[in-house]
């Protein structure tokens, strides 16, 4: 690991934030970093991303360390490395000067942990091995991070009050995050024409991430196949009349994510049904970022989405009825059936190992209907949120083709001109809104949206 903050921001942060926790709860807190994991042999392992949490109040992707908080101070926890490190890794910070950087009132080795772990509560991370010594040195089980008891509850409580406003120093690496993504996809949509493959664009995307010093924020989907939400394939050639959905955010060097997503004609042109389709989209994306401001309903902002979809299918002859009416029979989530979006910070989808106490409020409890059942976030906006605004349309053959589906919205989908948008498998429009005092920012509004500017973008290497 290399240091590389040198002033007093990233010190002065996490004294606020740990002030800001220690006004909260009145119990001491350990938190993990985690390990890497091996992929095959114990050498080889997977690139190490820190836990989140740990994160937050230590600021560095610090490996096989702990932090322990009370009362706003911060104690570090970490093993300088062996000498013998030095030969593969070079020169490795000593403790003492991460302590210093962080701000810690006090640094020791692990093995003092156990010592000071007494009464702390503590928020179980993703590896089993660092799972395992949390269990170990609290000598106690742990219930899984989504459904916490006792003062791991009310620790977790805490966090995600901290957590879902983000301060002027997190907002600031969201910002680099967000900037780096919008050229991502700019070269992507450029090396369309001279690619060959999905995997082409995708490395003309990643390779500005990591030409930044950043990674991808998760797995980035680059497909023909807009359809299949979550893609992780790119072997598909791109042919003329294919539309590609990029869904690609980078991710600073500290955690700190974005997540965007742009839809494009292979050929640099979309045909009059794919425009009809993305119009519709774009429509939903534009109202639903101009409704996002402090005191909204999230879920008003998906419904709007669900009424704008719903009416414009009608109006292209694909769904019949009124649109109040299919919106409240689910009709539109044949297509949109995912929700409008979540939360954004050093999660792409942030604090989502904490389940629905994160992304709910609390009393409330996730819709059994449809489509709604798969809103990740339901909470009344407040300023410094982070949100996800990314309507879309697809055409599942699971979905679709489903006998119940079939029958249930049989006198509601005009089958026979649905047939007629065969070439528009998938399209997503997604942008990352940060909500202000006054309305919101887009972070991601220097990356076109209108069809024309996609068009121009693509059709720059022809």
């Amino acid at each position: 690991m290399t240091i590389t903050q040198g002033d007093d921001l990233l010190t002065n942060t996490l004294h606020q934030r740990r002030q800001k926790l220690a006004s909260l709860i009145n119990f001491p807190v350990i938190l993990w970093s985690g390990r890497s994991i091996p992929r095959n042999y114990p050498a080889l392992t997977y690139p190490f991303r820190a836990s989140s949490h740990f994160l937050y109040f230590a600021g560095l992707p610090l490996e096989n360390a702990a932090i322990r908080l009370e009362s706003g101070k911060l104690e570090l926890f970490l093993d300088d490395a062996p000498a013998s490190s030095t030969l593969w890794h070079g020169e490795m910070p000593k403790r003492a000067e991460i302590a210093e950087l962080i701000g810690a009132d006090a640094a020791f080795p692990m093995t003092e942990l156990k010592a000071r772990s007494t009464n702390a509560a503590t928020i179980a991370i993703q590896d089993s091995w660092t799972q395992l010594q949390q269990s170990q040195i609290l000598d106690r089980p742990l219930a899984p991070p989504n459904s916490p008891t006792g003062i791991d509850l009310e620790l977790t409580k805490a966090i995600i009050s901290l957590r879902l406003s983000h301060d002027a120093a997190s907002l600031a690496e969201l910002r680099q995050a967000a900037a780096v993504t919008v050229e991502a996809h700019k070269a992507g949509m450029a090396a369309t024409r001279n690619a060959q493959i999905e995997a082409g664009v995708r490395a003309a995307m990643e390779s500005v991430i990591i030409s930044k010093n950043m990674t991808y924020a998760y797995p980035s989907i680059v497909t023909v196949h807009g359809e299949v939400l979550h893609s992780e394939h790119y072997h598909n050639p791109l042919q003329t009349g294919d539309l590609l959905l990029a869904d690609v955010g980078a991710e600073t060097s500290t955690g700190w994510a974005a997540d965007v997503t742009r839809t494009w004609p292979v050929s640099g042109k979309f045909s009059p049904t794919q425009r009809a389709i993305y119009d519709v989209v774009l429509a939903a994306h534009d109202a639903c970022i101009d409704k996002v401001s402090a005191g909204v309903e999230y879920r008003d902002i998906h419904l709007l989405a669900a009424r704008i979809m719903a009416e414009g299918l009608v109006d292209l002859g694909i769904l019949r009825g009124n649109v109040e009416d299919l919106v409240e029979m689910d009709a539109h989530a044949l297509f949109f059936v995912h929700g409008i979006g979540h939360l954004i910070g050093l999660d792409v989808h942030d604090m989502e190992d904490l389940g629905d106490l994160a992304g709910y409020e609390e009393g409330r409890t996730r819709s059994s209907r449809f489509g709604l059942g798969f809103l990740r976030l339901n909470r009344v906006l407040r300023p410094g949120m982070l949100v996800s605004i990314e309507p879309g349309f697809y055409q599942v053959p699971a979905i679709l083709n489903n006998p119940e589906n079939r029958a249930k919205y049989e006198d509601f989908v005009k089958w026979e001109e649905l047939e007629k948008f065969a070439d528009v498998r998938g399209i997503r429009i997604e942008d990352d809104i940060l909500v202000i005092d006054e309305g919101r920012e887009v972070l991601t509004g220097k990356l076109p949206t209108k069809a024309p500017e996609i068009e121009e973008l693509v059709a720059v290497n022809t």
